[in-house]
């Protein structure tokens, strides 16, 4: 009740929504300002319902790119055309959009631990812990927590579980999407490797062009397609598919990262 309501996992919607206003004021420098953030699709994002959306991605940093979205999101839904201009669309924010983000990584101290409460569905990597690669079931219980995300609102997700760029789509995105039938809309970024750390946290260089593309919702025949049509199905939305290396020579993609280091954006 008022200021105290809740989501469907005990967040304090009045906390999140202060959480959220506190850090993307920190962080919109970082993407108009020190940098440049290029984003095409913002009208795709008004178009959509308000629950069972499942954003896909590929993935650069652990936590820039999840913030751009949250920026992006709420500024195209408060009529922003592509772009993140004035700041005031974060007063009152979505606040049911989440993200899947892996358990070890939101545990990984104290800035982690406060973004895991903006929205992070924390998660059991079944291939990777602690470093080293292992092999184990899907706990039911992260399964779980994505479907009442789904119910309640939007969730962010990158299939590929790496910021390494063509490394396999986890099949569990796939499982995801035919059993819960959401809406699957596509993102492609880039420039975000290049502007910040690994982790995302640290600013690395200035004057960074960031790209941010929203795409038209994948068309999918949930009963029908399998679970490897639907993976090379999200392969090619977010252009991580192997054939996209062989499109672009490999001295172009190394010309192209020469530039964008070398540009620079005055404001």
């Amino acid at each position: 009740m008022g200021i105290f309501r809740k989501n469907p996992f005990g967040h304090i919607l009045f906390l999140k929504r202060l959480l959220i206003l506190f850090l993307g004021s920190l962080t919109h420098r970082r993407y108009r300002g020190f940098n440049r953030l290029k984003i095409e699709g913002s009208e795709i994002l008004r178009a959509l319902p308000d629950t069972n959306v499942l954003f896909i991605s590929n993935h650069q940093t652990y936590f820039a790119d999840v913030v751009a979205m949250f920026h992006v999101f709420n500024a195209s839904l408060k009529g922003r055309e592509n772009t993140i201009n004035n700041i005031g669309y974060l007063w009152k924010p979505k606040l049911n959009i989440y993200y899947v983000a892996a358990k070890e990584t939101m545990q990984e101290g104290l800035l982690p631990r406060i973004l895991s409460y903006a929205g992070a569905i924390t998660v059991e990597r079944t291939w990777r812990a602690k470093g080293q690669d292992i092999k184990r079931d899907v706990n039911p219980n992260d399964t779980e927590n994505i479907r009442i995300a789904l119910n309640d609102g939007w969730v962010i997700t990158f299939p590929q579980g790496t910021t390494k760029p063509f490394k396999p789509i986890r099949k569990g995105t796939a499982h995801i999407i035919k059993q819960h039938k959401p809406l699957v809309v596509p993102i492609v970024i880039d420039g975000f490797r290049r502007s910040f750390d690994k982790k995302g946290l640290r600013l690395k260089k200035k004057g960074i062009l960031q790209s941010f593309i929203i795409k038209e919702p994948l068309v999918i025949d949930y009963d029908n397609e399998t679970i490897e049509e639907i993976v090379e199905k999200i392969e090619y939305a977010i252009e991580q598919h192997p054939s996209f290396l062989k499109v672009i020579p490999a001295e172009v993609l190394e010309a192209q990262e020469e530039l964008n280091k070398q540009r620079q954006w005055k404001y």
